[in-house]
């Protein structure tokens, strides 16, 4: 898929590789030179760890948005999917 780079710089990636990719607008995205490509993947969410019992959790570091139901079966339909095209 083509895309260019205007004169500020900005590359519009194209919506259906945002939307598989569950890119959002404003999103935090790396963006790195790789193997003489260039790789952009959404930047990780800065985490404290925090003993809730006797358990070791994960604590997003800020405030961020619950997932909704939605989005949370969509992510496991596609988790489905791949593994299923994995085997074959």
């Amino acid at each position: 898929m083509k895309s260019t780079i205007g004169h500020t710089g900005g590359l519009v990636i194209p919506k259906n590789i945002r939307c598989a990719s569950a890119i959002k607008p404003g999103m935090p995205l790396n963006v790195r030179r790789e193997n003489g490509k260039i790789a952009i993947t959404p930047a990780r969410l800065a985490v404290k760890l925090e003993r809730k019992g006797r358990l070791l959790v994960a604590v997003s570091a800020k405030a961020v948005p619950r997932l909704s139901t939605d989005a949370v079966e969509r992510t496991r339909q596609r988790s489905r999917r791949e593994r299923a095209n994995s085997f074959t």
